[in-house]
């Protein structure tokens, strides 16, 4: 793109949606005209953004008859839909931020430090990955390219934010002695629920089979074995995850920490000896992901275990849109 790009930010209000205007504001995003949407109950509102005052409109089937560019979803599985294919069909490049398009074969999955590439071949939606997903791939990605995968364990250790703002009053309340049920069947403080999303017929939960396959897309290879436990732990922002990996060939630990020391995206934080491994209040507000606790899994061959954390609003969500965005205008 030549010109600036004209710009719509779609559920504008939520925790993702605020945070998608606060990291375009931080990067300093180029754009002509902002447009800011989001459901009936929101429309009216106004909300400062770089100085400026702007009110929310509802989204509608017109909404994008304007000369919009790029528009950023992050408004739910319903919403985007119904809403990205009209985006798509008047010449909008969607990038959504719900589960509804990220396994479609017709829709690229992105991570810009991943598979940058992939966004070429966009017919007017790309999709934005899981949050647990995203900051797991930006470390496997040059560890996949240099040792080959063959089997990933995922278990992680995810924050309320994840739940958008009713899991975070879940906790809150919880720590204040009130058990509320607004995001959680169980009550989230001083609790670990091994249970994010609904469960399938397989007895994985929808948030275990999304880390699964879209990793699986995301890295381009259907032939690493995956499983995965997904946990909601009470903490207000930043997942954490373990992660067990098993490799084709053999490595030295030397050279797997300077590998991601290199690789975009990574921050290595990994000196036991001195208590230094990556902490979900540390993440929190920042756009890398942490790497640390990075030692030889000794029961098998080739095997290696990592303690990966990153802030899932960020990260897991605006940032990674923001920078698809930036990638576009590229």
């Amino acid at each position: 793109m030549n010109k600036k790009p004209n710009l719509a930010v779609v559920g504008a209000t939520g925790l993702v949606g605020s945070t998608i205007l606060k990291v375009l504001e931080e990067r300093n995003f180029p754009f002509e005209n902002l447009y800011i949407m989001a459901s009936a109950n929101s429309a009216g509102k106004d909300i400062n953004f770089k100085g400026k005052t702007y009110t929310v409109e509802e989204l509608k089937e017109d909404s994008f008859d304007k000369p919009i560019d790029i528009a950023l979803f992050s408004a739910g599985g319903s919403t985007s839909e119904k809403f990205a294919p009209i985006a798509a069909s008047k010449g909008v490049v969607v990038i959504d931020n719900s589960s509804a398009w990220r396994m479609d074969p017709e829709v690229p999955l992105v991570v810009p430090e991943v598979n940058p590439e992939d966004i070429s071949w966009n017919k007017g939606i790309i999709a934005n990955p899981n949050c647990s997903t995203t900051q797991a791939v930006v470390p496997l990605k040059p560890l996949h390219d240099r040792y080959k995968l063959k089997r990933i364990v995922f278990s992680t250790y995810q924050a309320v934010s994840g739940s958008g703002l009713k899991g975070i009053n879940d906790l809150e309340q919880g720590l204040a002695g009130n058990d509320t049920f607004g995001a959680y069947p169980h009550p989230i403080a001083g609790n670990c629920l091994p249970h994010i999303d609904t469960f399938t017929e397989n007895g994985y939960t929808k948030e275990e089979m999304k880390m699964i396959n879209e990793t699986k897309k995301i890295l381009g290879d259907d032939s690493i074995r995956i499983t995965a436990t997904t946990v909601r732990v009470p903490v207000f922002s930043s997942h954490s995850e373990s992660i067990n990996l098993e490799f084709e060939k053999a490595f030295e630990l030397e050279d797997v920490r300077e590998l991601l020391k290199e690789s975009p995206g990574c921050v290595v934080m990994d000196e036991p000896a001195n208590n230094v491994y990556p902490l979900a209040r540390q993440a929190a507000g920042k756009d890398e992901v942490f790497i640390g606790r990075i030692r030889r899994d000794f029961s098998i061959e080739n095997g290696l275990n990592l303690w990966v954390v990153a802030d899932n609003i960020r990260k897991g969500a605006a940032t990674n849109a923001v920078q698809i965005a930036e990638l576009l205008i590229k």
